[in-house]
């Protein structure tokens, strides 16, 4: 096969400068290395561990095939990856079956993936318990977010495949043990459209409302029929498993037959060995339950029989120990007989002495106001002695006297409080002139105002053409208009004032 790479003359000989080698730009040297590689390796078949795995938006999969000692780059064209089973993952074992080819635009070599299945069980299984070990890290798998499945529901959920035998075996299950309205979501339950099908499906049921046109089911049944590995992989994706996982409706995994365990299994709230085993636990059956409440009725009605029974003979006992209501009676009528007796004596009794009570109250009436009239004589007679004009006289100098004794205190006390009061004053002067601002005047300083008469203690809050007033030492005032420039800021909020005190009590003029 002839080629770009022969020679068209014989090579000249050694030293010499010109050669009949034909001249090849970079485009043509690439073309030609790229049918070269295509022609030879049209259709290779490759066993690899996938190393890095990028999903650009274009939907294209681009990954590298490495050993322990090569690595080659490869790429998967949106069709071929929509196609697979099992989805391209780091550290998957895979054959690949594709043509190899090369890339001139980055000088290197390249293999375009036809097919590409998983090398054996193993590596699934691998990969599979991989999966399961980072959710069960996450806690998607704990028993706590379990929940319980209603004993009998009014609308049931199926998401399986419409034309299979799995959703006639549920409907006749269902139908046979206690007839429900059943709602079937139609999904792939295979292939590559089986977990996004699935994962919706959960999620439209999860996302329906209580009171909507569709009702929302009570329970949800995910169902397959058995089949190898690969087949039922669309159950073990991430996808499905947390959709699984925070599904607010209780779900029944039923995929595969009873030694068949998918990741979906474990994020289910509860797991059936086969669909039809599905079905017997999100129904009861009707004659059962039917048979069941006549066995809790005939209890209860054996417990009611058995209630009143006890009932009866615990007041026959009861009974038995009281005593007869003839003897309780007779106690009772014989004080009763004894009262009659004695009720018409009891008035005339009565009348009796309350009228020796009046007779006696009678007698020492009279004796009575002729004591409090002579206490009334006698009281009389002192006050009139009291208003003589003797006593009148004596009181009147006890008076006198003790006014001339208050008003000698009085003249005595009162220049040594003027004393006192007029000490303090000067004190107080003297404090308020140290403290005066004209002492800072003195010593060369002066004081500005504001155009309200107020001391401007902060120059920030002066702005341009405020009208200012300043005091000088000599108590001389010299108006000024502030500068521009100078930008206003907000005044600080002045302090709660502090209670006044109240002053110390003052001393009478008698120095009490």
């Amino acid at each position: 096969m002839s080629s770009l790479f022969e020679d068209d003359d014989p090579i000249p000989a050694a030293g010499g400068d010109k050669t009949n080698r034909t001249e090849l730009t970079v485009s043509e040297l690439s073309a030609a290395v790229k049918r070269t590689v295509e022609d030879r390796f049209g259709l290779v078949r490759v066993r690899a561990e996938i190393g890095r795995v990028s999903r650009p938006r274009s939907g294209h999969v681009y990954l590298s095939l490495k050993d322990d000692k090569a690595v080659i780059d490869g790429v998967m064209w949106k069709g071929v990856a929509a196609r697979l089973s099992v989805q391209p993952e780091e550290g998957l074992e895979v054959l690949v079956t594709g043509k190899l080819t090369t890339f001139p635009g980055q000088s290197k070599y390249q293999i375009v993936i036809d097919n590409m299945e998983p090398a054996g069980a193993g590596a699934l299984m691998a990969m599979l318990e991989a999966r399961r070990r980072a959710l069960t890290a996450e806690g998607l798998f704990e028993a706590a977010r379990k929940q319980p499945i209603p004993p009998l529901p009014e609308v049931i959920g199926v998401i399986t495949s419409p034309s299979g035998a799995v959703i006639r075996d549920i409907l006749h299950r269902i139908s046979e043990r206690f007839p429900r309205h059943v709602l079937v979501w139609p999904v792939a339950v295979q292939g590559e459209k089986c977990a996004p099908e699935v994962t919706n499906a959960i999620r439209g049921f999860d996302a329906l409302p209580a009171d909507g046109p569709v009702p929302r089911p009570d329970v949800l049944i995910v169902a397959r029929g058995g089949g190898a590995l690969e087949d039922l992989w669309g159950f073990n994706e991430e996808s499905v498993v947390r959709a699984a996982a925070g599904c607010s409706i209780p779900l029944i995994s039923a995929v595969g037959h009873e030694t068949d365990t998918t990741l979906i299994d474990h994020a289910a709230d509860l797991r059936a060995p086969t669909p039809t085993g599905a079905a017997e636990k999100a129904v009861p059956v009707h004659a059962d339950l039917l048979a069941q409440v006549e066995t809790l009725s005939a209890r209860r009605l054996r417990a009611m029989q058995r209630g009143l029974r006890v009932a009866r003979e615990r007041m026959a006992q009861t009974a038995r120990l009281l005593p007869k209501p003839e003897i309780i009676l007779a106690e009772k009528r014989q004080r009763l007989d004894i009262a009659a007796e004695r009720l018409p004596r009891g008035p005339a009794a009565a009348f009796r002495e309350k009228t020796q009570m009046l007779h006696l109250i009678a007698e020492r009436l009279p004796r009575a106001l002729s004591a409090r009239t002579a206490q009334a004589h006698s009281a009389l007679a002192a006050s009139r002695a009291s208003l003589r004009p003797a006593a009148l006289q004596a009181r009147l100098r006890d008076a006198g006297t003790a006014c001339d004794t208050r008003s000698k205190r009085l003249h005595a006390a009162a220049p040594r409080n003027a004393a006192r009061k007029r000490e303090g004053l000067n004190a107080l002067a003297r404090t308020l002139n140290s403290l005066s601002y004209l002492r800072v005047l003195d010593r060369g300083f002066t004081v500005v105002r504001g155009g309200d008469g107020k001391i401007i203690a902060d120059p920030r809050i002066i702005s341009g053409g405020d009208p200012l007033s300043i005091e000088f030492k000599d108590r001389q005032t010299v108006t000024a208009t502030a500068g521009e420039g100078t930008a206003p800021v907000p005044k600080k909020r002045k302090p709660a004032p502090k209670p006044k005190r109240s002053p110390p009590e003052q001393t009478d003029l008698f120095g009490r």
